[in-house]
């Protein structure tokens, strides 16, 4: 031992101190970026695994013009996304609730997002009723009827108008890992629940995505 070194007892009680520092610099950091709900929440929302046990049963299908949708791993029970109807209605997901929805965000500044438009019309078309509907969320921020006037230029007229003109359904979706650009769909059961996960713009009334729907609604 030199002759500066401290006793065994001090060196015991400092890496004590030490250890108790860095255990709280864990939990503030947990605190911060959510490691702590990530450990806790590792088994996801009850609520939802038959929802993931789904997703697995719909992988397959997810392949050609459907092949980027990233099916569920986790339960994941999505937030109570809240945006407007075509009258100024306040509706949240739970408006849906019993019934298989895809949500599309889209705005008309995003040109991928126009070219998808017409084919998310078509997949409302062929398999929208009392089960399934396409819930297509126009996120625009300033003139609220550009994008009504854009759908019907482009004669859009079987999807139903939703909108957000704050975006917060974008930020609410970025918050849980499932938005990070435009267009941005989600596939979800009906108690709120994600199957899967699409970024990008995809072929919607392709019938590989018909297939997919179909598989979710349990007819394939």
């Amino acid at each position: 031992m030199t002759e500066n070194a401290p006793p065994n007892s001090a060196r015991r009680r400092i890496g004590l101190i030490l250890v108790a520092g860095l255990a709280g610099m864990a939990v503030g950091l947990a605190g911060v970026y959510g490691i702590g709900t990530l450990g806790s929440n590792a088994g996801g929302d009850k609520a939802c695994r038959a929802a993931v046990e789904l997703a697995k049963k719909l992988a397959p299908l997810a392949r050609g013009e459907v092949a980027a949708v990233a099916v569920a791993k986790r339960p994941l029970k999505l937030p109570e996304l809240a945006f407007l109807d075509a009258g100024g209605k306040p509706l949240t997901l739970e408006h849906w609730r019993g019934r298989t929805v895809l949500l599309n965000l889209w705005a008309t500044w995003c040109v991928p997002c126009r070219k998808e438009m017409p084919a998310l019309d078509g997949l409302e078309r062929r398999l929208g009723g009392a089960r399934f509907e396409v819930v297509a969320v126009n996120i625009d921020t300033r003139d609220p009827d550009k994008p009504k006037a854009f759908l019907r230029e482009i004669g859009v007229n079987k999807l139903a108008y939703y909108a957000d003109s704050t975006a917060k359904v974008f930020q609410d979706l970025k918050e849980t890992g499932r938005a990070f650009g435009m267009p941005t769909t989600l596939l979800i059961d009906p108690n709120g629940c994600e199957i899967g996960t699409m970024a990008g713009p995809a072929e919607w009334a392709s019938e590989d995505a018909i297939k997919l729907i179909q598989g979710a609604l349990g007819e394939s």
